[in-house]
């Protein structure tokens, strides 16, 4: 288990059954960049890989 599993598990746990929009989780992200700046490269990759889940040519 790596140790990011911890806390995909607590999200799941203490919000699986939430329904919430991708604005919702978009704001949460620039909140948390706001309030984390080192996370900010990671975060920017992790949104750009979200937003092109379906693109068929990546």
């Amino acid at each position: 288990m790596y140790f990011t599993d911890r806390g995909i598990e607590e999200l799941e746990k203490r919000r699986g059954e939430e329904d919430v929009t991708l604005a919702w989780v978009a704001e949460r992200l620039r909140e948390f960049v706001d309030l984390n700046p080192e996370f900010e490269t990671p975060i920017e990759r992790y949104a750009t890989w979200l937003a092109r889940l379906d693109d068929e040519d990546d």
